[in-house]
């Protein structure tokens, strides 16, 4: 069985999909891996790793021609900008596994059927212990927090930690993480660790505790929660009643920080705003936003995509794609992460198998036979 690896074309895309450290892995199973050229070298692995550890190299034609399954950092959905041309390769039998922005782009989960391939979405993976080390988006949410707070750091005009110096004792920065899922929990223990005061907020109470053993106070609005999460462990989206509530009463917190990140972020959805230009307004000058949920829109009302914003003194960064500008580890990750997924579709016989009573399959499976039959996709396509 033959597994390719093609070379990202997503403009600023860093990542590969494998790394040599997972080959020994599927070797064991029988899977060779055949690398296009060049995949891996932005990440930080050179062919020549990749061949030591027994993949072959060849082009992006042989990739596409010769493997039965497909992994991709980026697949067709998440890059729409230069996916076009991998159309016109994928072919009537074969699997393609990787990022594809299925919910917020369900044309294109449509045009990617009429291939006639299988492809099956990294973001879809079921929140259920068996998929854990399978779960790639809180493999790059974790890099996200961490780099989140280096950013922040970056352009704070102030130290993160309380110093005793010659000149008397600095004052320690306060830093708000606004969302506690896997980047804020990152970005709670990232900032804590460098030695600032951090506080965070969650609309799901029961983060309450993991903010604590980070180290972070948690901040406790008087809202309705009830409600606020869903099945698989993510914040629900809230009404516009509730988040002019919630923004209402964050508004204090967020003047009294030096640092604000937010990572609030709803599969499929438009990012909700938190912080609006007024409570840009009301901080401190030399205060900094970093808004993690930027790609989708941005918790933050001034927040631009790719582009840091002064307002007021204030500066707010909208970073996009930060798992690619830490892309040795962010691949070594990942690749962990979908090599997981690989083995489990892979049956004692050695066959690539999908098999749709299964929970994680069918979880992931977006596309298969000429048809989109993931359900929420297939409700997208209906309600768009």
């Amino acid at each position: 069985m033959i597994v390719g690896v093609p070379k990202e074309t997503f403009p600023g895309e860093r990542r590969v999909a494998l790394t040599p450290a997972v080959l020994g892995q599927l070797a064991k199973k029988g899977v060779e891996v055949l690398l296009e050229s060049g995949a891996g070298v932005e990440a930080g692995y050179p062919d020549a790793v990749f061949t030591d550890k027994g993949a072959k190299v060849g082009t992006r034609r042989d990739v596409f021609e010769r493997a039965e399954v497909v992994l991709q950092v980026r697949a067709y959905g998440s890059n729409l900008e230069t996916g076009d041309g991998d159309l016109a390769v994928v072919r009537r039998g074969q699997a393609v596994i990787g990022f594809c922005n299925p919910l917020a782009e369900p044309a294109a989960m449509k045009r990617f059927a009429e291939t006639g391939a299988s492809l099956l979405s990294m973001e879809l993976m079921p929140r259920i212990t068996r998929a854990q080390s399978m779960d790639a988006l809180s493999s790059m949410a974790t890099i996200g927090g961490y780099k989140a707070v280096l950013m922040a750091a970056d352009h704070l005009p102030k130290m993160f930690p309380m110093m005793m110096t010659a000149a008397g004792t600095i004052k320690p920065a306060r830093v708000f993480v606004v969302g506690a899922g896997v980047a804020g929990l990152q970005a709670i223990a990232s900032a804590k660790r460098n030695g600032a005061v951090v506080e965070a907020y969650d609309v799901r109470p029961a983060v309450k505790e993991q903010v604590q053993s980070l180290g972070g106070k948690f901040v406790e609005l008087e809202l309705d929660t009830a409600g606020a999460e869903d099945a698989g462990g993510y914040a629900k989206e809230q009404s516009e009643a509730f988040l002019a509530k919630q923004r209402e009463m964050m508004a204090r917190v967020v003047a009294e920080n030096d640092v604000v990140i937010t990572t609030a972020a709803i599969p499929g959805r438009r990012a909700p705003v938190l912080v609006t230009a007024e409570m840009v307004r009301g901080m401190n000058p030399g205060s900094v936003i970093v808004d993690l949920a930027a790609e989708t829109g941005g918790n933050c009302e001034l927040t631009r995509a790719g582009e840091v914003v002064v307002e007021n003194g204030v500066t707010i960064l909208g970073p996009v794609n930060i798992p690619s500008e830490i892309p040795y580890h962010a691949s070594q990750m990942y690749g962990k992460n979908i090599t997981t997924f690989l083995l489990h579709l892979i049956d004692k016989e050695g066959n690539f198998k999908l098999d749709p009573e299964d929970e994680i399959t069918a979880g992931t499976l977006v596309t298969r036979d000429g048809k989109v039959v993931h359900p929420r996709v297939v409700q997208q396509l209906e309600e768009s």
